[in-house]
């Protein structure tokens, strides 16, 4: 038995396609093939944050990026995420023209993957297949190739009224094979492509590229892992000697497609001959405890308040 402790920033891995996938965690001081731990226990522990453009310790907004580098950063305009919103071919700037020209004027591809079922997505030609793999496409295939970002922005916008844009990260985690023709379904999607990008595609012939994973068996009910949750429900077992119960969580009816939830900050359970009532309040940083204190009190009353309503 022998131990391994790496630390770092994490990122997206690096990955690499021979016979099957590896993958590889570039951390500061290190360089991991993470393949090489299937059948291993591994320990992740939560240390702090980092904002992958200022390196702040701020805690993480969205996408790796602390809230103001998400809300100034070139790397995080709505582009990114939508790049249907791409204007660099117009020479109009969003957040950095010339950022946003060395990324949105480069050929793009137009693609169907299957992970969790066929999805249409972007990206940009030096990403193919790396951007299949991320996804966790067992299979893929090029629909066409544009000159520039938004046209293919433009020509995915039309096919999402066909196919999917987003993956089921819990079915992709469980799909090892698919049974869709891609080639016919690349067919299908050229003739739905806006005539405006149409025009400037270049004609190719694309065949389906497959994708083999490093899996000994593949999960059946895979869940996420939040790690600040795990952490503070570690602290709440250690520092807690009570059963919180009832208090603290959601409740709510699912019925069809329709869900009705609320927040459970206070509540009241009743034994034959006494009621125990369940309050708490919030504490951040900037909390006055006294006030949270009174505030908790106040919402006791009003569960005391309904129990004098009763007749005994």
């Amino acid at each position: 038995m022998y131990i391994l402790m790496f630390s770092g920033v994490l990122k997206k891995m690096t990955t690499e396609l021979n016979d099957s996938v590896k993958y590889y965690l570039k951390l500061k001081n290190d360089f991991v093939a993470v393949h090489q731990f299937l059948d291993q226990s591994l320990t992740l522990d939560l240390i702090g944050y980092e904002c992958l453009n200022c390196c702040s310790t701020e805690i993480i907004f969205a996408q790796g990026f602390c809230k103001k580098c998400f809300f100034e950063s070139p790397s995080a305009g709505d582009w990114i995420m939508r790049p249907e919103l791409s204007k660099a071919h117009l020479n109009i700037e969003d957040r950095d023209l010339e950022f946003e020209k060395k990324v949105q004027l480069k050929p793009h591809v137009l693609y169907l993957a299957f992970s969790s079922n066929v999805k249409v997505g972007v990206t940009r030609k030096t990403q193919v297949p790396f951007r299949w793999i991320d996804q966790g496409a067992v299979q893929a295939i090029e629909i066409a190739e544009f000159p520039n970002r938004y046209l293919a922005g433009i020509s995915e916008v039309a096919l999402k009224n066909f196919y999917a844009d987003k993956t089921n990260w819990r079915e992709m985690l469980k799909t090892s094979s698919s049974n869709v023709d891609l080639e016919l379904e690349r067919v299908n999607a050229l003739g739905k492509i806006p005539k405006e990008a149409l025009d400037s595609i270049q004609t190719k012939k694309y065949s389906t590229f497959d994708i083999d994973y490093p899996v000994n068996k593949y999960p059946e009910k895979p869940r996420s892992l939040n790690l600040p949750k795990e952490k503070s429900l570690d602290i709440i077992y250690k520092t807690e000697p009570y059963d919180r119960e009832y208090y603290d969580g959601y409740l709510g009816m699912v019925e069809n497609d329709s869900v009705d939830f609320y927040v459970n900050l206070r509540c009241m359970k009743i034994y034959e001959n006494a009621a125990a009532l369940f309050v708490g309040g919030g504490i951040t940083a900037n909390s006055d405890a006294k006030k949270e204190w009174q505030e908790t009190e106040l919402k006791a009353k009003t569960l005391l308040n309904i129990l004098d309503l009763i007749e005994v």
